[in-house]
């Protein structure tokens, strides 16, 4: 399934194309919104991309071959400059691994995006008055996306594991003739 396009903005202000940030290599991409306090939902997230960010940076044979991608559901909340304080040191390259923090201008830019990869989000209702309140619910998914720019994997928190992903990521890097040592084939 090909990933959606849509406007996005970086964590500078630029607005950029989604695209931009999904071709070429493997890409892990992953929703949040910066204030989500769940620890099986956003948080749980940042950690696996943590833990998968210093086992790329130890295989050589993954760098420059894999990027992440965190993009904001809550525009409103999630400015680019929210998003470059949430990043902190992360957005800085690092031995072969570059990882992006994007939002997007409004609801409206973000709407085609967060359909098109199917990632449910709901605003709460004032019960009271009947209006939508700053609160998100979302079930956690993070996407896995080969050069093309095809969704090829999904992963929710009961599938999200570093491992899990990391033996996706390298079976699409081996689609393509990359061998890792110790891998079957790889002498």
């Amino acid at each position: 399934m090909p990933a959606p396009e849509g406007s996005v903005l970086d964590v500078d202000g630029r607005a950029q194309k989604l695209s931009r940030f999904l071709q070429s290599k493997i890409t892990l991409l992953g929703f949040i919104y910066t204030t989500c306090t769940d620890p099986e939902g956003c948080p749980l997230a940042y950690r696996v991309f943590d833990s998968l960010k210093k086992e790329i940076q130890a295989t050589p044979a993954l760098h420059d071959r894999v990027r992440f991608v965190t993009l904001s559901f809550d525009p409103a909340r999630d400015s680019p400059e929210v998003m470059k304080y949430y990043a902190g040191s992360r957005i800085k390259e690092s031995r072969g691994l570059r990882w992006y923090f994007l939002t997007t201008r409004s609801v409206r830019d973000l709407l085609p995006l967060v359909e098109g990869f199917g990632q449910d989000v709901r605003y709460s209702v004032d019960r009271s008055s009947g209006r939508p309140v700053r609160e998100l619910s979302h079930v956690l998914k993070v996407f896995l996306i080969d050069r093309a720019a095809s969704i090829r994997e999904i992963y929710t928190s009961t599938f999200l594991h570093p491992q899990t992903v990391m033996n996706d990521i390298k079976t699409l890097l081996m689609e393509q003739g990359l061998k890792f040592p110790g891998e079957p084939g790889s002498d």
